[in-house]
């Protein structure tokens, strides 16, 4: 008998076909049952008239339970009402591993419950569509980057030198050379790829050890960070917003089926379409006072001061030239007021605050050198990325998204923590 997957019963209509997966629900009526099941690649309802299914099938299908992992034969049937638009009259079921007593039934568990059972809650309707959306964002930064010119190079998990807050690193001991970092970002290092190949990216995972437990913070998530030669911050700004419009896109256009089991307001979406509205930090600060606001210029901006301002768009914002001492040394001076520099953070619309920060880099060698020396680092870790404005230095610009903020606001839930198949967060480590 053919073995076949969900997905491509609609090449078999007609045709007597076995299908893998594992039991959703079930339900009876005496003379037929209906068996929902799913295999990874969809969902299939097979119905079981009672008086045509081989002798024993009966029996069997009154053994099944949630989770249990079955084979089921039948004929393919064009339904427009069936999940898929296809279903399957069963003429045999076989149990080929039983479930007994799965932890998480139809009725509502607590968020602890679940994550606890993360593993097993993965199979669920909603988190299987979040982690395809997610998937489909992963290939879609290839996609566009590749389509672009632009070259991956991956940058080392493990580093000697701080790309952001020393307060915020996972240190561990590297044999006899001392201290090694989990990395925080790529991006010093695909500095140095840039002015090898131009246009390049790299893709993976990042730590941050600051003890958050907001709905916008893990300790371990993935970014996306390109770097662009002889490219400013206005350059790197378009290149922000080309990169979202492509990616939401993408989303909009591969994905409907599961942007609608997560019952997400399209809109939203549809309206994520360049050019972004900017506004620099002093107006954002003045706006944020004009609303009540007590905070000061010098202050970062914290995420219910990204929300307030983003309820005033309805696509994402850009916030440019934050002051320089509430940033990150490699950030270019603004030479209109060097008080601030030259970068930018991209707010999401609908409070889901900033998905992407971003800059130009200090090109200047004796500016970089003095604000390495004023964070208080050491030059010495340092001397290659100084080398990078030694030999000949160049106007350049990137910035890195977060992948887990932009599935959330993409998909329209409320906790970054269904973004990724296994969150770290500081009180989790399991499973």
């Amino acid at each position: 008998m053919s073995l076949v997957r969900i997905e491509d019963l609609r090449h078999h209509a007609g045709d007597t076909v076995t299908v893998q997966g594992w039991v959703t629900t079930t339900r009876s009526s005496g003379k037929i049952a209906f068996c929902v099941m799913r295999d990874g690649t969809g969902y299939l309802q097979a119905v079981f008239p009672k008086a045509e299914v081989v002798e024993g099938a009966w029996e069997r299908f009154a053994t099944l339970t949630q989770e249990a992992c079955v084979s089921v034969t039948g004929v393919v049937r064009e339904d427009a009402r069936a999940p898929g638009g296809y279903e399957l009259t069963a003429s045999d079921v076989v149990v080929t591993a039983p479930s007994v007593d799965f932890p998480i039934s139809p009725k509502e568990h607590g968020t602890a419950f679940l994550m606890e059972n993360r593993h097993l809650w993965l199979r669920s309707r909603k988190q299987v569509a979040i982690a395809r959306i997610r998937s489909e964002i992963e290939q879609a930064i290839h996609d566009f980057y590749y389509e672009r010119g632009f070259i991956r190079t991956d940058a080392p998990i493990l580093s000697g030198a701080i790309g952001e807050d020393a307060g915020e690193l996972f240190a561990t001991q590297y044999f006899d050379l001392g201290q090694a970092y989990l990395a925080q970002t790529g991006q010093l290092y695909i500095e140095a790829t840039a002015a090898a190949h131009g246009k390049v990216y790299c893709f993976g995972p990042t730590f941050r050890a600051e003890k958050s437990k907001t709905r916008r913070h893990l300790t371990e998530f993935w970014m996306c960070e390109p770097e662009v030669a002889f490219a400013d911050t206005n350059d790197n700004m378009r290149l922000q917003e080309d990169f979202l419009c492509h990616i939401v896109g993408r989303v909009l256009e591969r994905r409907p089926e599961e942007l609608k089991e997560l019952e997400r307001d399209l809109a939203p979406l549809q309206n994520v379409t360049g050019p972004f509205p900017r506004i620099t930090y002093s107006d954002a600060i003045t706006a944020l006072q004009a609303q009540g606001s007590d905070i000061q210029w010098g202050a970062d901006l914290g995420a219910d001061d990204e929300t307030a301002l983003a309820k005033a768009y309805d696509k994402p914002l850009f916030v440019m030239n934050y002051p320089k001492e509430v940033k990150a040394f490699y950030m270019k001076e603004n030479p209109d007021d060097p008080r601030t520099v030259l970068n930018n953070d991209c707010l999401a619309p609908e409070g889901y605050g900033e998905i992407i920060g971003g800059s130009q880099r200090e090109d200047d060698y004796d500016k970089l050198l003095q604000r390495i020396n004023a964070q208080g680092l050491d030059p010495a870790t340092y001397s290659w990325y100084l080398d990078l404005r030694k030999y000949g230095g160049f106007v350049h610009s990137g910035f890195g998204l977060g992948l887990e903020r932009t599935v959330a606001w993409i998909c329209g839930i409320p906790h970054i923590r269904e973004t990724i198949a296994f969150p770290r967060q500081i009180h989790r480590l399991y499973p």
